[in-house]
């Protein structure tokens, strides 16, 4: 349906990036990719631009080509950079896909939906909303889109936690934390409240596909979506999956014995990360995604698939 089509992905080297590239060759697109670090392809419809994201460098790029679709995985901690981008992407292209995430929800609706409270809408810490850095501003990208962007072709996607060899999370542990702590025979702490909770963590690879099954759907555009598979594991589950694949000795332990072993403890992005995200029940409803994308559960690895595959390719790095 989509064969032939051009793509951009802005600072698409990364994780999600790789795995949504390589749904939209299998696809039978064209994917161009900006990003700093230096690739080499393998594929003909592969092109890799090394640079960053500069307004002269796209205007340079958008002279010579126009783009189907563009994804656009460039943070923003300012949302006032981003309205300086916007309107020459926007302009170069039938359907463009902003990057938020799932840490813009607050912990007010079970399972949570699209529509489900943001912490910018209800959170009433004013050293959080004046100085965090990755939640805050999404949310403000989001509603310069929804408030002041109306009828353009845009889509917002909110993806889960997503892992893979680069980063293999485990609540807060995240790099290769959990595989060098096998290797060393070092236990990793795991607080009891949270081992019930759904986690909200994906393979990247489940991710990069519905992400890429999103461009150029009419239900899509002007709309926000939950970027999840449906895994519903909680973390109890997830430690377990670890262990299996790692060896690895997770103790469970009260809350404060585990705060109080975070080397970064007194860090605020690691207290925001854990008061306004990771102790929160993250159980999703994604049934609007898998409907417009027309995916479904059994199109996708589970999380141990994932990780196992994942294992591998560390192994091999």
């Amino acid at each position: 349906m989509h064969e032939g089509k051009r793509v951009l992905l802005i600072a698409g080297g990364g994780t999600l990036g790789t795995y949504v590239s390589e749904e939209l060759l299998r696809l039978g697109m064209f994917v161009d990719v900006i990003c700093p670090e230096e690739k080499e392809s393998h594929n003909e419809r592969l092109v890799f631009h090394q640079s960053l994201a500069t307004e002269e460098f796209l205007q340079n790029l958008f002279s010579e080509t126009r783009y189907d679709g563009i994804l656009n995985f460039i943070h923003y901690n300012e949302v006032e950079d981003y309205q300086k981008i916007h309107p020459l992407l926007i302009a170069n292209t039938d359907h463009l896909i902003f990057l938020s995430s799932y840490r813009v929800y607050a912990d007010v609706e079970h399972p949570i939906t699209e529509s489900a409270p943001r912490l910018w809408d209800v959170v009433k810490d004013t050293d959080f909303l004046e100085h965090e850095k990755y939640a805050v501003p999404k949310a403000k990208c989001e509603d310069y889109l929804m408030h002041e962007r109306t009828g353009e072709p845009w889509t917002i996607v909110r993806p889960v936690i997503s892992f893979s060899h680069l980063r293999l999370d485990l609540l807060m542990y995240s790099r290769h934390e959990v595989p060098d702590a096998a290797k060393a025979g070092r236990e990793l702490l795991m607080p009891k409240t949270v081992r019930d909770y759904s986690a909200g963590l994906d393979w990247a690879g489940n991710t990069g596909k519905l992400i890429a099954n999103l461009l150029f759907r009419k239900d899509a555009v002007g709309e926000c979506f939950t970027v999840y598979s449906g895994q519903g594991l909680t973390w109890g589950e997830i430690a377990e999956v670890y262990q299996t694949l790692t060896g690895v000795n997770i103790r469970w332990c009260e809350e404060s014995e585990y705060l109080e072993s975070q080397p970064n403890k007194e860090d605020k992005p690691f207290y925001w990360g854990w008061t306004y995200d990771r102790s929160f029940n993250r159980e999703i409803d994604c049934s609007k995604i898998l409907r417009v994308t027309g995916l479904a559960k059994q199109d996708f690895a589970s999380i141990e698939e994932g990780l196992r595959f994942e294992l591998a390719k560390l192994q091999k790095a």
